[in-house]
This record gives C-alpha cells, sequence and structure tokens, in this order.
C-alpha cells in the first residue's frame, strides 16, 4: 500500500514545488498506468495459480483412476485363476466319477461358486445303514483326490432321506439321525484321505429337504442323497442358519 501511494506523494510533491500540469497530468496518467498493469498482473497471476491447482487436481484424479483400474485388474486376475482353479477341480471330479456319472449315481454342478457332488444313496451306503461300502469309498477317494489342496473353502456335507419311517431293526431312532450319521461318515472319510478337518462339516437334513415329491419308488431314490459343497470359507449351511434365528 505504501508503494503504491508513493507516485501519488511525488506527484503531490512535484505540484507544489512548481511542475507544470502537462508534467502532472503525465506523472498522474504513468501511476494510473503503473496500478492497472499491477492489477492485470495480479489477475494473472490468480488466473495461473487456479489453472496450476486445476491440473494438480486432475492429475490426483487421474492417477486415482489409474490405481482403480490396477486393482481392478488384480481382481480380474485373481478371479480368472480361481475360475480355471475350479474349472480343473470340475474337470477332475467328472473325470474319475465318469462310470458313476454315467450309469446317473452321481451329478457334478457348478453354481455361483458352488461346486456340488450328489450321490445317490445306494453308491455309498446300503439300505437303512450309515457304513459306507466299497463303491462308496471308490467315489470319495475321487472327491478327496479334488477338494484336499484346495485353500480358503469349506467341503459341507449334507445327509438328506426320503419320508419312510426308519424300521426298529435299523438302528437309528428316525431319519434325523440316519441323514446325520451318514453326513458324518463320509466327513470323517474325507479327512482320512487328505481334507483337511478345518475345511469340513456335515448337516443332517432328515427327511424335510426333497428334490421330488416323494410319490414313487424313482422319486424317493432321488431324495435319499449325499450333497458334498465345496463352498466360500464364510459359507453357512441353512441348516445353521436357521438354528441361529431362532
Amino acid at each position: 500500500m505504501i508503494k503504491r501511494m508513493l507516485p501519488i506523494v511525488c506527484i503531490v510533491v512535484a505540484a507544489g514545488c512548481g511542475v507544470s500540469k502537462d508534467e502532472f497530468a503525465a506523472a498522474q496518467r504513468d501511476a494510473q498506468q503503473n496500478k492497472q498493469k499491477y492489477e492485470d498482473e495480479s489477475a494473472k497471476r490468480t488466473a495461473l495459480e487456479k489453472q496450476t491447482a486445476d491440473l494438480q487436481q486432475q492429475s490426483t484424479s487421474q492417477q486415482q483412476q489409474l490405481d482403480e483400474l490396477a486393482t481392478a485388474s488384480k481382481k480380474l486376475e485373481a478371479e480368472k485363476g480361481e475360475l480355471q482353479a475350479k474349472s480343473a477341480q470340475y474337470e477332475q471330479l467328472n473325470t474319475s466319477l465318469q462310470k458313476e456319472i454315467a450309469a446317473g449315481q452321481v451329478e457334478v454342478s457348478e453354481l455361483r461358486g458352488k461346486m456340488t457332488v450328489k450321490l445317490k444313496d445306494k453308491v455309498l451306503f446300503s439300505s437303512g445303514s450309515a457304513s459306507l461300502n466299497k463303491q462308496g469309498k471308490a467315489a470319495l477317494d475321487a472327491v478327496a483326490a479334488a477338494f484336499k489342496d484346495v485353500k480358503g473353502k469349506n467341503v459341507v456335507v449334507a445327509g438328506y432321506t426320503d419320508d419312510v419311517r426308519m424300521g426298529s431293526k435299523s438302528g437309528f431312532p428316525d431319519n434325523w439321525a440316519l441323514s446325520t450319521a451318514r453326513a458324518v461318515n463320509v466327513v470323517r472319510y474325507l479327512q482320512e484321505k487328505g481334507v483337511p478337518p478345518s475345511m469340513l462339516g456335515a448337516a443332517g437334513f432328515s427327511e424335510y429337504r426333497p428334490v421330488a415329491a416323494n410319490d414313487s419308488s424313482a422319486n424317493r431314490s432321488r431324495n435319499r442323497r449325499i450333497e458334498i459343497a465345496l463352498t466360500a470359507a464364510d459359507y453357512q449351511p441353512s441348516v445353521v442358519e436357521a438354528a441361529a434365528k431362532k
């Protein structure tokens, strides 16, 4: 502010010292021009600072976009690797269980990241029994070979029955006991074959989760089954979820 006033003070002093009107007017014009130049330069500097800030903001935004793209690319690569691994497991199971699949005794499916091996009860057990037979152990050997080296997953074994009541000679009081015992015995066998026990879980659903109406021998056969699901590590079977809500 003091610097701006100096030309004016000089002009006033000069005017008081006998300076002519033309010289005084010229001095005023110079002062006004200098003031205008100063204001113009200040405006340019402000505009330049704003442009610099805008460029820095754009640069930061572009870097964030690049970081997001890099993260997305890594995620896609991880998902690609996981899908390839699942595909390899799926193909391995299909090849190993080709005979049982062709006979309609075993189904292998993959849906929404969950691979499921569905085995009819007669593949694994004698009627009304929870003891694994020779054919059942051979089928479970293939399942164990495909699942034992998997990391960050759960293997959930679920047992299901039809609605025929258990006979007194079966050794099981009801279908709850039979379905649960069968699932537990499958889990134990998979553990023996190298599947880490921390991955394993067993659930018995009795007759209450049928895939077909229990109105024919063929449909009841479909309902008597063991399902082995390879799921995400945080997966909770519906029977556990239902119990938690009570």
